[in-house]
């Protein structure tokens, strides 16, 4: 038979008795929960002890005024005062960051004394003995209930408090990409509770490929996909912010970020991460990619990135460089340019040139001499040398550009 089903109806005298104990009652409870529940033993001494102490009283006291109303009201389903002590109790576990654990054993350890303590009480009060396991029956499934709302409290509070704090860190991540002043930075950082590193590396790749990388990444790893400047909203890209990935834990990162589309920016002080994550829209503006699997890692496309920042003024830097080679044949001006970007990349030495371009030493002599004779002593000029090592070292077509060669000027051949 359920407890609903068969209510129980106390006399005066056992509920007066009852409630003349319940100060002690729920002072022993206290005191055994301190010592049967470690995790407790400290929360509940001093103002916090008393605390639990008015908040045991309370609940038991609400199931004496069941008990004991006309009509047999069911003391096991706690009124309203009980159940909201029971789920603030519950809150205030998940922000003292404890699992409902010891709650939940705290509970079983009070039921235990406080139906130990009563029973007696009751039954030297006059209560029959044929209605006390049904009064320990109701006392457990009251706390059952009170149990239950506690749960609840938990679980409402972590949702709460895990949603805020999300939209707090989601907050800052956009703020950080915006490039907003460090004090504000500063102040979001501390309202996401999320403590600063010393860099951050900006990595965007498909937003479907980002919770996956995450869970590999530092925990502390922040994720923009709405609010991050200059992405295409139909894309479905993401930028993740990597907490301290520079250095020695760059190779690690992208490891982790293989066969993910990525691309990644060099690390950059935390409050500085926006030029990371420039750079970055830099690279993917300029369709650079790497070879699957790969990511994009734009400290090894420096070059290509300085010398594609300014189309424009690298085309007219090519034309003005490579003037004295206008007025030659298509078939003669291929020739020579290959010859003088060879002979920039390996600095004059003429058995490599000859090697890369596979000729025989002596027609890069030939050609060199032609070279000569279209620049003359400008060769020997360091502002030509660096001139036509930026034109020569990035071909037009972004997906094949040359290594670059240091601006430094060949010997002779």
């Amino acid at each position: 038979m359920s407890p609903a089903s068969d209510p129980i109806v106390f006399p005066p005298a056992v509920v007066a008795a009852m409630q003349a104990q319940l100060p002690a009652v729920a002072e022993r409870t206290v005191a055994t929960i301190v010592v049967e529940v470690p995790s407790y033993a400290d929360a509940f001494t001093g103002e916090m002890g008393q605390a639990i102490g008015r908040a045991v009283q309370l609940a038991l006291g609400g199931f004496l005024e069941l008990a004991s109303r006309p009509g047999g009201a069911d003391p096991s389903q706690p009124i309203g005062p009980a159940l909201e002590g029971a789920y603030a109790l519950g809150r205030g576990e998940a922000r003292s960051g404890r699992a409902m654990d010891a709650l939940l054993a705290a509970y079983r350890v009070g039921a235990r004394v406080a139906w130990r303590h009563m029973s007696e009480t009751a039954v030297t009060a006059g209560l029959e003995v044929g209605a006390v396991a049904r009064f320990a029956e109701l006392v457990f499934a009251y706390i059952d209930q009170l149990s239950a709302s506690s749960v609840a409290g938990h679980t409402d509070e972590l949702e709460s408090t895990g949603r805020a704090r999300r939209q707090h860190l989601e907050r800052l991540g956009a703020l950080l990409l915006a490039g907003r002043p460090p004090h504000d930075l500063t102040v979001a950082a501390q309202r996401a509770d999320w403590p600063p590193p010393r860099t951050l590396t900006a990595v965007v790749l498909p937003e479907d490929r980002a919770r996956g990388a995450r869970a590999l990444l530092d925990p502390r790893t922040l994720q923009v996909t709405d609010d991050a400047p200059g992405l295409d909203p139909v894309a479905d890209l993401a930028v993740l912010l990597v907490p301290d990935a520079g250095e020695r834990a760059r190779p690690t990162l992208l490891r982790t970020l293989e066969g993910r589309s990525a691309a990644v920016g060099p690390p950059r002080p935390w409050a500085q991460v926006a030029a990371s994550y420039e750079r970055v829209l830099r690279a993917m503006r300029l369709g650079m990619t790497a070879p699957a699997p790969a990511p994009l890692d734009t400290e090894q496309r420096l070059a290509d990135l300085v010398l594609r920042a300014d189309p424009d003024a690298l085309a007219d830097l090519r034309t003005a460089a490579l003037a004295p080679l206008a007025k030659l044949g298509p078939g003669a001006q291929e020739k020579l340019t290959a010859t003088l970007r060879a002979w920039l990349l390996h600095h004059g030495r003429r058995e490599q040139i000859a090697a890369a371009l596979f000729v025989h030493p002596q027609t890069v002599r030939y050609r060199m001499g032609q070279l000569r004779d279209l620049y003359g002593d400008r060769l020997d000029d360091p502002q030509t040398v660096l001139a036509l090592t930026l034109a020569l070292g990035s071909r037009p077509d972004p997906e094949a550009a040359d290594t670059v060669a240091r601006p430094a000027a060949p010997r002779g051949s």
